[in-house]
């Protein structure tokens, strides 16, 4: 979709920095100048990874080319668990400015911290992504991430100010308020999960307001995996340019990658501070450019908290840059490899669902995926929301129309239930998408 522009007469590429106009040539020659003041950084302060390393016969000097990362072991969640709260951390606590912590629901939370540069850099990026979504200084930003020890609230609420943006921390929940704010404040972004962006568009029909003539311009879409299918129905019942920003807790929080909203081809990853790869999701062989597999991550400035050779889940490909020519894009993240459903051995990924409930009149695009076990079987529950406007008696038809079309689009044969709007659990504003209830 293109809305009316926000940005006045300023192209975003005269707003770039010196990092955003580099080569592809000059971002890999600082990429590996950083590279091995990390790996040095962390093997010198860092007990895991010194055992690590050594355990796996390498040092920081023997990274020479960008190559040579794949001899070096990767890091998990499991990992940040095992050395919860405080061992991967590579500086004294006196040079610490703020903690963040993981939500913990599947074992011990994960816990990040942040230097007074890692802070900057941090906010920096963040900014990058919201320039490039068509943001400029003097805008003002609705953010409803959750505030706390999440990463979201905070992380885009000094990007915003970084960008010289006027911030409204609305955080989430108060829906009815939230909306009444957009109206009043009339701020031309706002920043919160794709998921929740629905919600506050029911809100605004149940108003009687028409959300596409609202002050909104942009939308920054971040923290759960979404659709084209979203994107579209986010962008026509709003009028806004919706966007991706990407990120996560343990290399820094939103703002690792964004989209532009001139090219909406996917996400850049700011690989001036991040490096970037993709591993087969079910084993350790690095995959090339444009194959689809797990991201890797690996930081390039981080103080506090070096984080090298991450595995994300996220399964995504690696393309070349287009609004950035000198950094990568990453295709939008299709699922995570832990939330494939391998389903009487068809592979199911929420993704895949989400665009047919998308397609299905009635049915909101808030669902939830129940895997459980019938007659010794496998079998997949699909909980979704009906829209408000859905009479009670016609939820049945909507659920085996949307049973068929998972039938004949994905292969499986699922149980479908249409239930009450806002029934479904939300944490931090967005939907636990995969609930698996079978005995382990």
């Amino acid at each position: 979709m293109t809305t009316q522009p926000i940005t006045g007469p300023t192209p975003a590429a005269a707003l770039h920095d010196d990092a955003e106009r580099m080569s592809r040539e000059e971002i890999a020659a600082l990429q590996l100048t950083r590279l091995r003041a990390t790996l040095r950084h962390a093997y010198a302060h860092v007990p895991f990874y010194r055992r690590r390393f050594d355990a796996a016969g390498v040092a920081p000097d023997d990274c020479r080319t960008l190559a040579d990362l794949a001899r070096f072991p990767f890091t998990t969640k499991a990992d940040l668990r095992e050395n919860y709260p405080y061992g991967m951390f590579a500086v004294p606590q006196a040079d610490v400015r703020r903690i963040h912590v993981s939500s913990g629901t599947t074992g011990l939370p994960t816990v990040v911290g942040y230097t007074e540069r890692d802070l900057h850099t941090w906010a920096s990026l963040v900014a990058r992504c919201i320039r490039g979504a068509g943001g400029r200084p003097g805008h003002k930003v609705h953010v409803a991430f959750g505030y706390g020890l999440f990463t979201g609230g905070l992380g885009v609420h000094y990007g915003a100010e970084h960008l010289g943006c006027t911030v409204v921390p609305a955080s989430g929940g108060m829906t009815a308020r939230q909306v009444r704010l957009i109206q009043d404040l009339r701020p031309e972004i706002v920043m919160v999960t794709p998921s929740y962006m629905l919600t506050l568009l029911d809100e605004f029909d149940r108003q009687g307001v028409d959300a596409a003539a609202s002050s909104l311009r942009v939308g920054i879409f971040g923290a759960e995996p979404w659709g084209e299918g979203m994107r579209r129905e986010i962008e026509e019942r709003a009028g806004i340019d919706a966007v991706d920003i990407y990120g996560l807790s343990e290399l820094m929080g939103p703002g690792v990658a964004g989209e532009s909203a001139t090219t909406k081809d996917g996400l850049h990853i700011w690989e001036d501070h991040f490096r970037p790869e993709i591993v087969d999701p079910l084993g350790e062989r690095n995959l090339p450019d444009g194959t689809t597999g797990e991201l890797v991550l690996t930081s390039l400035t981080k103080e506090a908290v070096p984080i090298i050779r991450y595995r994300t889940r996220d399964l995504t490909r690696l393309l070349p840059g287009t609004a950035w020519p000198g950094m990568r894009r990453m295709e939008r993240v299709t699922g995570r490899s832990d939330d494939m459903i391998i389903l009487r051995g068809v592979n199911v990924f929420p993704t895949q669902i989400e665009e047919l409930v998308l397609q299905t009149p009635g049915l909101s695009p808030h669902f939830q995926l129940v895997l459980g076990r019938r007659d010794r079987m496998d079998h997949l529950v699909v909980r979704v929301e009906a829209r408000p406007d859905l009479p009670t008696d016609a939820r049945a038809a909507a659920s085996a129309r949307l049973a068929r079309a998972v039938k004949d689009g994905v292969g499986v044969t699922v149980e479908v239930t249409a239930v009450d709007p806002d029934t479904l659990e939300r944490s931090i504003g967005k939907l636990r998408r995969v609930v698996d209830t079978r005995e382990h």
